[in-house]
């Protein structure tokens, strides 16, 4: 049996997060994929004749963002003008180091407003076109 070494925890504090050619990762303070399957079994008729599987996992991108209207190149003004485009996607949990993700999301826009005397944010859940690749570290 082999030794597992210790996990090494990650903490989000300086991504990397590209839509496109565009860099917004000073737009956002959370990027999280997710992957969703169903299990799907089967029963005959006898208890011997019963079969489990899963499905294919279908991926989606959660971002939580700041809104910023005022700004044409602004990340929420990106999706709101670029609705329903497929456009690559680049996350890299820790900026300039270790692996990263990339995915083709499909661009869908946020809320509009907030409360009042708070930071106007929005969630978006962007479509993501098959799995996120996991990208080695770039050799040092």
């Amino acid at each position: 049996m082999s030794t597992i070494a210790p996990p090494r925890p990650l903490v989000l504090k300086d991504v990397l997060l590209t839509l496109g050619d565009d860099d917004y990762q000073s737009h956002v303070s959370g990027v999280t994929f997710t992957p969703t399957a169903s299990t799907v079994t089967w029963q005959g008729l006898s208890p011997e004749a019963s079969m489990t599987d899963v499905t294919q996992a279908t991926w989606v991108c959660a971002l939580e963002l700041v809104q910023d209207w005022d700004q044409a190149d602004s990340l929420c003004r990106y999706l709101y003008e670029n609705e329903g485009e497929h456009v690559a996607a680049t996350f890299q949990p820790k900026n300039g180091a270790g692996p990263s993700f990339a995915a083709t999301v499909i661009v869908t826009p946020g809320a509009i407003g907030g409360a009042v005397n708070a930071v106007a944010v929005q969630s978006v859940t962007l479509g993501c076109e098959g799995k996120p690749q996991l990208l080695p570290a770039a050799p040092a």
